[in-house]
């Protein structure tokens, strides 16, 4: 592909060099840069790319993206200067993978909580009703049946949109993507068509990247103000940012609520471990997900396939037969006391607190809830007391670990979620650093029929400790656990 076709659509400053040279690769990353490549240095909030552009050009590149003039400019090297570079990769990837959101139907899910649950729940619908999927999440990615793994909740632009190219190419005709407030504000998703677009809730997140909670609100906003007149657009009634992040889309606007009148109407009729009894737009339904936060969530995914023109019933029954994604509310009970431990990737205040506002709802009365939590390192600060204030609120008992400590000190990390703590909570918790041993305590702890709650890692099989990942599942501990302690 010519240089000049790659870059349609970008905003150019300059050019140096002829734009009808040929391009075989593009890249952001400059260690996978080989001959014929062109390289687009990319301010990132890690490393800024424009550091690395003798070695591009070392290593093979032939024409090189940059925002800020290089120190040295080298003889029979395509130079582009570009208002911003993030831009021009989003726009770029797109070209060089010959557009290809527009060959399938691409639908996004933005939020705080929820987002994997939803688009989990689509791909599962859609696989279901016949169709070959695509699923882009942050528990894993899919093509059809194929799952390829998932480092970030969305890809860079370039991963992005080769993803894309490989889901169509491969025959999914859907496509269900978890869109971040990150990919967002770093133009991950930039010059994608998206045949929809679902909003789900939003609560305080992220604070240490986006800084304030309006400029988060902002961001996630600017992917219903960027969506086509021929989509659609879902959002939560029920959230009070719901109508806000629809009032400037050009798409068409749709809500799904279960307190008021909406689109898509749900109401709760029973809610147990057997699952929740709905009335969904005037039907009975019985799905085998847990908890009023899911009921939120099968409405969004029972709206979209509405939207993207499936039949109601056929809909409803698929979905009746479906189980959520792995980590979300994910229970397993004992063999002998009964003991029910619940693995949920709750990691923001909100999110625990639905967890435990469902289990609360779950209990016959007797029952102890004794929490297991932590906060993740080198994330908002801000959220942790709050976090350990929730977990204290609404438990029997609590017990704060590690989560993913990052490249932080595990242990100053349950100081900052003590700290602030009411004086009535410090006799409900105990810290114990390692994560095994914290859960081992709670389930040495727990009763027959008691609730334990392990928060916060949910799908991960890894724990992250001075940037090594170490094997750890929250899931399989307790399998082992409940074993070894005969429970």
């Amino acid at each position: 592909m010519l240089l000049q076709d790659v870059l349609y659509k970008v905003s150019i400053r300059s050019v140096s060099g002829s734009t009808s040279v040929e391009v075989n690769d593009i890249q952001i990353d400059s260690r996978r840069v080989k001959q014929g490549t062109t390289f687009i240095a990319v301010k990132g909030s890690a490393s800024d790319g424009h550091q690395f552009i003798d070695s591009a050009i070392e290593n093979g590149a032939v024409a090189i993206v940059y925002e800020q003039i290089p120190a040295s400019i080298k003889a029979g090297i395509v130079y582009v200067e570009v208002q911003n570079s993030a831009v021009a990769a989003a726009l770029m990837a797109n070209n060089f993978y010959e557009r290809p959101s527009e060959k399938v139907k691409l639908v996004g899910v933005t939020g705080t909580n929820g987002k994997t649950t939803i688009a989990t729940l689509l791909y599962k619908l859609f696989t279901r009703l016949g169709y070959t999927c695509g699923l882009l999440s942050t528990v894993e990615n899919q093509i059809g049946d194929k799952v390829v793994p998932a480092t970030h909740t969305t890809p860079d632009a370039i991963s992005l949109n080769a993803l894309l190219k490989q889901m169509a190419d491969e025959g999914c005709s859907h496509v269900f993507m978890e869109t971040s407030s990150h990919a967002l504000h770093q133009h991950r998703v930039t010059g994608l068509l998206y045949a929809g677009g679902i909003f789900s809730n939003i609560t305080h997140d992220h604070l240490d990247y986006h800084k304030t909670f309006d400029e988060y609100i902002r961001v996630k906003k600017t992917f219903f103000d960027s969506l086509p007149s021929s989509g659609f657009a879902i959002s939560n009634a029920d959230d009070k940012r719901g109508m806000v992040m629809l009032q400037n889309t050009n798409a068409k606007k749709y809500y799904y609520s279960l307190k008021t009148v909406a689109d898509f109407k749900g109401k709760i009729l029973d809610n147990s471990l057997s699952g929740l009894m709905m009335i969904v737009n005037e039907v009975e339904v019985h799905f085998r997900l847990i908890g009023e936060f899911n009921a939120y969530n099968l409405l969004a995914v029972y709206g979209a396939a509405i939207c993207l023109g499936e039949d109601k019933q056929e809909v409803l029954t698929a979905l009746s037969e479906l189980t959520g994604a792995e980590g979300r509310f994910d229970y397993q009970v004992s063999a002998t006391e009964k003991v029910i431990a619940i693995v949920d990737y709750a990691h923001t205040p909100d999110a625990l607190l639905n967890v435990l506002a469902t289990i609360k709802k779950l209990k016959k009365g007797f029952e102890q809830v004794i929490t297991v939590v932590g906060c993740g390192g080198d994330r908002d600060r801000t959220k942790r007391p709050v976090m350990a204030t929730v977990a204290c609120e609404h438990s029997d008992k609590v017990i704060f670990t590690s989560d993913n400590p990052r490249g932080e000190d595990p242990a100053q990390i349950i100081k900052d979620m003590e700290e602030g703590l009411a004086v009535a909570y410090k006799r409900k918790y105990i810290s114990i650093v390692d994560r095994k041993e914290a859960i081992k305590t709670a389930i040495s702890l727990a009763k027959a029929e008691d609730i334990v709650l392990i928060a916060g890692k949910g799908h991960e099989k890894y724990q992250e400790i001075k940037g090594v990942r170490n094997h750890f599942d929250d899931k399989e501990v307790v399998r082992e656990l409940f074993e070894l302690l005969g429970k």
